[in-house]
């Protein structure tokens, strides 16, 4: 059986509210917790169409309307196709091949806040325990030379070296061969100082060449100390909710995404979770601006090291197990995609 989406809409409301509340339910309830802006006069038009249809039932006079076993079955059916076509969303939007990993983490926030009606948080990754992949040098003008570092989890750091003196295009051929066999794979504590002597005499007049690779090379990897950029989307999602949207719980929240500074908490304390999801509710939360939330964390790892933190925040009533079962395919579908590409 198909309904139209009013009609749908009408059905999942009176299923969802009588679950909560255990008793029948009026078409004044439904107008005032569905976005359908219906009168009620409207409203039980709808109903009673429903009732035809047999998809729910009046117990007795003058009461509401409770589902009956045809209408859970409906429900129950959509509520599959429409788990189904998130999983297959998130999968296919997964695959995309995204150049930045930045794109792929604002998307990826708007998706969850979209799918889960909340707030929603992706830190950038960080790198742990990177390695050196490779090094490129090139002559750019005379006296300078653009040295090209990429550390794992394909981070590059360009910089520009002054050469005293002239230098070949021979010799910048001999210095690659040099870097790389010797380098590569190395994370920067086994770049020690016995290893780094042994480079400057083999590079011989260009010993100060190695040594300012060596820096940009130490540079790129320290991108680990610094704070992860967060991403987020669906904060206004916190007006839909009464408990959240008076105005100095707005207010605190919305500055909380805003200015960032506080998710950082929530991040860190996050991390510590190596496996698994995390879930914080009221005053577990280590964020003071969201003691009337709850928060589910995730920790994602996108090969070569990068791991970071996603968060879904929402009022204490959230659907818990909507929100796990979204990151526990999310994470499924990282790990599959990614993990492939090793």
């Amino acid at each position: 059986m198909e309904l139209d989406d009013r009609k749908m809409k009408i059905l999942k409301a009176i299923i969802q509210t009588y679950m909560e509340t255990g008793e029948p339910v009026g078409s004044r309830t439904i107008s005032k917790y569905t976005d359908l802006n219906l009168s009620s006069a409207t409203i039980r038009n709808e109903m009673a169409d429903l009732e035809e249809l047999g998809l729910i039932v009046q117990p007795y006079t003058s009461a509401g309307r409770i589902p009956s076993d045809k209408g859970y079955r409906l429900y129950v059916d959509n509520l599959m196709e429409e788990k189904e076509r998130e999983v297959s969303e998130m999968k296919n939007f997964l695959i995309q091949r995204v150049d930045r990993v930045e794109l792929l983490l604002k998307q990826m926030a708007k998706l969850l806040a979209v799918n889960t009606n909340y707030a929603t948080m992706i830190s950038a990754p960080r790198y742990h325990g990177n390695k050196l992949k490779f090094i490129q040098l090139s002559k750019v003008e005379e006296g300078k030379l653009l040295a090209v570092v990429v550390v794992e989890g394909n981070i590059i750091k360009n910089t520009i070296l002054n050469v005293e003196g002239t230098i070949s295009d021979e010799d910048v051929l001999q210095l690659n061969i040099l870097l790389n066999s010797t380098l590569n794979g190395l994370t920067i504590d086994e770049i020690n100082l016995g290893l780094i002597t042994k480079l400057k005499e083999k590079a011989g007049y260009h010993s100060g060449v190695v040594g300012s690779v060596l820096e940009a090379v130490a540079d790129a990897i320290k991108v680990d100390e610094e704070q992860p950029q967060i991403y987020t989307s669906g904060a206004t999602n916190i007006f839909k909710y009464p408990e959240l949207s008076d105005g100095t719980r707005a207010s605190n929240l919305i500055s909380a995404f805003e200015d960032k500074h506080e998710l950082l908490e929530l991040i860190n304390d996050s991390s510590d979770e190596e496996h698994g999801i995390q879930v914080y509710i009221g005053n577990e939360t280590p964020v003071q601006s969201m003691k009337d939330c709850s928060v589910v964390t995730a920790n994602y790892e996108l090969g070569d090291g990068m791991k970071g933190t996603i968060g879904i925040i929402g009022p204490k009533r959230m659907d818990y197990e909507r929100v796990v079962n979204t990151l526990k395919t999310l994470m499924e579908q990282l790990d599959i995609i990614y993990h492939k590409k090793e």
